[in-house]
């Protein structure tokens, strides 16, 4: 059995490495989560009063993309609709429940586009499959799947070239005929190079489904190492995860993960070739929080001192202890390493971890140089066959990457 060799769509997609997801709807507006109408059995007379005060005021798509771009975001996947059934896109007529007829007035896809365009970002359409509010979904399920491709095919044919389509909902009737294949058709026939992702949610993370999907999805914990050994064709993969504990704005959740953990999340996607998706949540006005945004430019930070190679860095069968690993580009190899200590006087220092010797094995390549890549420090190392010992110095004080990375020259 062998590998099959990916489609150029696909190859591009994990090369992004880093996308940046953004929940936002009518139930941004209460501030608790976007299930907020399924789990709080709020009636539907209730909740479609929420387009009578949503406005969108803060929400600037412009603003909100080049702060991705400045965090070295590649693609943005936004909720063009949830599960509320509320559409952030002039449906041209499907229904009325759309932010074009609300007090916003805008069709905020086309901004968001637009400006995804203006900042060399590749937007993604996420899209519900499922849809509480809407009768036809309970009642006649083959209307509402035509329902369903109509607005999938405006999303197609009104915004120009779209990077891809996230849909999530399937897991919701597990025994229906969900018409995959009509779906998929309408995307392949007018954007032919979109990307097409079907979440499988947090009961099947990594499985894979219909052959004309592209990529498999993880949502939350942490992906694991694909298998590719005799499969169809070349699956990518991808996962989603949340800053806090909802996808959609939660003005009372303060329980976020440290840029720590947001880092060391990036790294062990990386370290098994999944996109990284992480979340942010926009208020009902549409503004991003500013915990969220220091979060993300956090990340972008540790970019810009590590090196690019986290995005088209690819595994190589190189093993680290603990959590290191090694990704590999060109002719280089690149040592990710966590847990180091810092250098200074031992009253104002706390171990973590500790610096000196780290050893990797299967390094196949001979190692001509290493040196750090927030320093330019160069390292002295040991090779003897496939193992390879790295003298890690530790940081400088004031100096914390949590993951540093050291690049290595090789003779191949």
């Amino acid at each position: 059995m062998s590998i099959p060799i990916p489609e150029k769509r696909i190859a591009e997609f994990e090369n992004f490495g880093f996308g940046l997801f953004i929940h936002y709807g009518l139930y941004s507006q209460l501030g608790r989560g976007e299930w907020v109408l399924y789990i709080d059995k709020i009636p539907l007379s209730e909740y479609e009063n929420l387009t009578q005060t949503f406005t969108a005021s803060k929400f600037d798509a412009r603003k909100i993309v080049s702060m991705a771009k400045a965090a070295g975001i590649k693609y943005i996947t936004l909720t063009t609709r949830h599960h509320e059934g509320f559409s952030l896109y002039d449906t041209r007529g499907l229904n009325t429940y759309d932010a074009p007829h609300t007090p916003c007035g805008r069709d905020l896809i086309r901004e968001f586009v637009d400006a995804c365009h203006e900042y060399d970002i590749v937007p993604f359409f996420y899209h519900t499959t499922l849809d509480w509010r809407d009768y036809n979904y309970k009642h006649d399920f083959k209307a509402y799947l035509q329902y369903l491709r109509d607005s999938v095919e405006i999303l197609c044919t009104q915004y120009g070239k779209i990077g891809g389509f996230w849909f999530d909902g399937n897991w919701a009737k597990k025994n229906k005929d969900w018409e995959e294949d009509a779906l998929y058709a309408v995307i392949r026939k007018h954007q032919p190079d979109a990307i097409i992702i079907n979440n499988t949610g947090t009961s099947a993370r990594g499985e894979a489904g219909n052959p004309e999907l592209d990529s498999v999805t993880f949502e939350q914990g942490r992906p694991t190492p694909m298998d590719r050994e005799g499969m169809s064709k070349y699956y990518a993969a991808e996962m989603c995860h949340t800053m806090n504990a909802h996808w959609g704005f939660g003005h009372a959740d303060f329980h976020y993960k440290s840029l720590a953990e947001l880092i060391e999340t990036f790294c062990a996607c990386r370290k098994v070739g999944a996109n990284y998706l992480l979340n942010v949540g926009p208020t009902g006005e549409g503004e991003i929080p500013l915990m969220q945004e220091a979060l993300l430019r956090g990340i972008g930070e540790w970019i810009s001192k590590t090196g690019d190679a986290i995005y088209e860095g690819k595994p190589c069968n190189i093993f680290g202890t603990g959590k290191n690993f090694a990704l590999k580009r060109g002719n280089k190899l690149y040592f990710y390493v966590h847990n180091l200590s810092i250098s200074g006087d031992s009253n104002v220092t706390i171990e973590e971890g500790g610096a000196g010797e780290k050893t990797f094995t299967g390094v196949k390549a001979k190692i001509k140089s290493i040196h750090w890549t927030d320093c330019g420090e160069t390292l002295s190392f040991v090779q003897d066959g496939e193992i390879l010992k790295i003298n890690c110095t530790g940081y400088p004080y004031g100096t914390d990457l949590v993951v540093r990375v050291a690049e290595a020259e090789t003779e191949e």
